[in-house]
């Protein structure tokens, strides 16, 4: 049906931290994923996210090709049988670095091509290295599908963006597979980068040692604000945990003490 939407979205907050930590990644130029998770009561539930490398850095737009996206579902597949739940590819999210989280006509024509093949899939916007009047850094989010016409699908006019409700779930822990995502973050970081300097290879001696530079200075940066972030988080999520079991054996203690008197 052309008319069919979701009724909201959810999304769990390690999901939601793995995709703003994506986003923040780079300023230069927009990234991407999928959102991995199930239809609960006509409401999206996303549970994880599957990370995507781009083969083409641009500032304006991102682009998801049909091998990522059927990786992406092999992925939701394996997540499905682990979790023993109804995983699946749920849509999409990206950045809009320095720029407004509405979605462009871009978007809502991918969005539309991919609602097209999924009436459920939606696509979630982070917009975010921008500041607000009182020069405080602001990080936006939006959700929304786009709403189907004939004419949208066949790409004879630019299908209108319809914002859907979005909710974070909190959760008391981070998932292994959101953990697992987290994991792949600098890895992918990495790929792009050997790629892009792969690609700039000259026989030029200059070039060859301003490229190198560029290489490490771009590792550099990565190090500084996604490896090292990323450590502390879990070393504080790790001091968090012991204290926790900490106190829950203390109250153990204090139980059998109570049953024994």
């Amino acid at each position: 049906r052309l008319d069919r939407m979701v009724r909201g979205v959810k999304v769990e907050l390690d999901a939601f931290c793995v995709c703003l930590t994506h986003s923040l990644s780079t300023e230069e130029e927009e990234v991407m994923g999928l959102l991995i998770g199930e239809i609960v009561d006509d409401y999206a539930v996303v549970s994880t996210v599957s990370m995507l490398r781009r083969s083409d850095k641009r500032k304006d737009r991102v682009e998801i090709s049909p091998e990522q996206l059927a990786q992406g579902a092999q992925e939701a597949e394996r997540i499905a049988e682990l979790s023993r739940k109804p995983m699946r590819v749920l849509g999409w999210y990206h950045s809009h670095p320095h720029i407004t989280v509405w979605p462009s006509h871009v978007d809502t024509r991918t969005q539309a091509m991919y609602q097209n093949m999924d009436p459920d899939f939606i696509g979630l916007i982070f917009s975010c290295f921008n500041t607000d009047s009182q020069n405080l850094s602001r990080i936006e989010l939006t959700c929304f599908q786009s709403k189907l016409t004939p004419a949208a699908i066949e790409g004879q006019e630019i299908p209108d963006a319809v914002h859907l409700p979005v909710q974070i779930c909190r959760r008391a822990n981070i998932s292994q597979f959101c953990l697992e995502a987290l994991n792949k973050l600098p890895l992918i970081l990495l790929e792009e980068e050997q790629g892009a300097f792969k690609e700039a290879q000259s026989e030029n001696v200059l070039s060859q040692i301003h490229n190198g530079a560029v290489f490490v200075r771009s590792l550099s940066r990565f190090m500084e604000i996604v490896c090292a972030p990323a450590v502390q988080m879990l070393e504080s999520r790790l001091e968090q945990n012991t204290a926790k079991v900490k106190r829950l054996k203390a109250e153990k203690r204090r139980l059998q003490e109570a049953l024994e008197t």
